[in-house]
Parts: structure tokens; C-alpha cells; sequence
């Protein structure tokens, strides 16, 4: 089984990005999937999670408003689109399928 990360990198204070995760090896469709971050010093925290069809989804208070997760089974690919991007947003983004495995990670930046 593997999640592979893309869309990281650097950006400016209120830009936007959009961060992929693919999965392969297991049956994505079944399992809910969720992104976490963790920036230097700090604890891995929750960002985002969505439901395994859909149609359910959480955000942590820091990020509701701004960022959107959302899949697509048929590709196996979940995705978090991140608008209105802090500084404090800045941190290693990894992909968790909730009770499975994780990604490697992708470096987001947000500076000036």
C-alpha cells in the first residue's frame, strides 16, 4: 500500500495551493482519508478529514473556511485545496488513510 503527496511548495502569505494524495495498493473507496500537518517543534495535527464516499467532512478550527478536502474514488486521489494561506500554515502536510497508512509528506511554505 501507498500515499504519494504532490502540490507542496512555496507561496505567498494569502496565495493558494492544492495538495494531491494517491493512493495504491489497498481499496481507497473504503477507507475515510484525512490530511495532517506538522510543522517544526510542533505535534502532528488533524487539518482535515473527509468520509469514505464523500460525503462527510471535518476541518480544525485554524483551517475551516479556508481549506476544502474532497476525493475522487475513481482515481483514488484525495486532494486539499488551500486558499487565504498564513505563515502559520507553513508545515509538512501528510495524507493518512484513517486507520491504515500514511504518505511521505509535503513541504508547504507560506512566506513573504
Amino acid at each position: 500500500a501507498q500515499l504519494v503527496e504532490s502540490g507542496g511548495g512555496l507561496v505567498q502569505p494569502g496565495g493558494s495551493l492544492r495538495l494531491s494524495c494517491a493512493a495504491s495498493g489497498f481499496t481507497f473507496s473504503r477507507y475515510a482519508m484525512s490530511w495532517y500537518r506538522q510543522a517544526p517543534g510542533k505535534e502532528r495535527e488533524l487539518v482535515a478529514q473527509i468520509s469514505s464516499g464523500g460525503r462527510s467532512t471535518y476541518y480544525a478550527d485554524s483551517v475551516k473556511g479556508r481549506f476544502t478536502i474532497s476525493r475522487d474514488n475513481a482515481k483514488n486521489t484525495v486532494y486539499l485545496q488551500m486558499n487565504s494561506l498564513k505563515p502559520e500554515d507553513t508545515a509538512v502536510y501528510y495524507c493518512n488513510a484513517v486507520g491504515g497508512y500514511w504518505g511521505q509528506g509535503t513541504q508547504v511554505t507560506v512566506s513573504s
